[in-house]
């Protein structure tokens, strides 16, 4: 019986990696038939033969490596700081309506404003060193973990509490048992969402102002015409994207196991 779950597992998965990669692979074909009849100008974007060639050059050269590790590290920085804020605020502004209050205005205010618009902000009070580009990364994931932690809280099973009240069990218990684990679903999408700015941020703060990182090999091919290098930089930073957002899911299906919706 566990064997033919097990299998049935395997054949599951194998079949939705199959779905997910059709559409791609057909992407792929019409690209390289259309580059090689010449509707596709290389100038303007290389065939996927030449970017895999341009990928293996950089490989082989350690700058793809030198330079994600570079982007990577920042990233994990900034993220950390923004996602431990994120939770904290998120978990106060939630729990304490006064404390909603006398920050709602503020909120509101700094929210909208796009990530590129910090960036001579921070080159003006850091200047362009390490510093401004993890506090970039910093506050541009901040936001949605801040607001998804505080929709959690405030969304909390209404029946649950009543029946908390009922057997009358203290605030702590209540948030322990209750209101942490029910706001966990949204706090981990705030955390997917926020890698995804974090993504953004860094590669934003390095095609204005760096010397490393997968964001200055993508300015630096621009500035030299070598749009396969900029491509094999753009697709780079996609699968990475993609890992760590896979880790966060799995993480998430670890933690929250009675979430059904952690698993899809």
């Amino acid at each position: 019986m566990n064997f033919n779950k097990v299998l049935n597992k395997i054949i599951k998965t194998i079949k939705n990696i199959v779905i997910a990669l059709i559409v791609p692979i057909l992407i792929l074909i019409l690209w390289q038939f259309l580059s090689d009849n010449g509707t596709i100008k290389s100038a303007i974007l290389p065939s996927p033969h030449v970017i895999y060639n341009a990928f293996l050059n950089v490989v082989e050269s350690g700058e793809l490596f030198k330079n994600l590790y570079i982007s990577i590290s920042r990233v994990l920085k900034g993220y950390a700081i923004g996602a431990f804020l994120g939770i904290v605020l998120g978990i106060t502004i939630g729990l304490f309506r006064g404390v909603e209050k006398s920050l709602d205005l503020l909120i509101g205010f700094l929210r909208p404003i796009p990530i590129v618009a910090w960036v001579p902000v921070l080159i003006l009070w850091m200047g362009i060193d390490e510093g401004s580009k993890v506090t970039l990364i910093a506050i541009g994931s901040f936001w949605p973990i801040l607001i998804n932690t505080i929709h959690g809280i405030k969304s909390s099973d209404k029946k649950l509490l009543e029946v908390s009240t009922i057997l009358e069990k203290n605030k702590l218990e209540t948030l322990v048992k209750i209101v942490f684990p029910s706001a966990l679903p949204s706090i981990f999408t705030g955390l997917r969402i926020g890698i995804g700015s974090a993504w953004m941020s860094v590669i934003t703060a390095e095609i204005i102002a760096a010397t490393s990182g997968i964001g200055y090999q993508i300015a630096y091919a621009r500035e030299l015409s070598q749009p396969d290098v900029m491509l094999v930089g753009v697709f780079s930073i996609g699968i990475v994207g993609f890992l760590i957002d896979y880790l966060i899911k799995k993480l998430q299906v670890v933690i929250i196991k009675w979430d059904s919706n952690s698993e899809a």
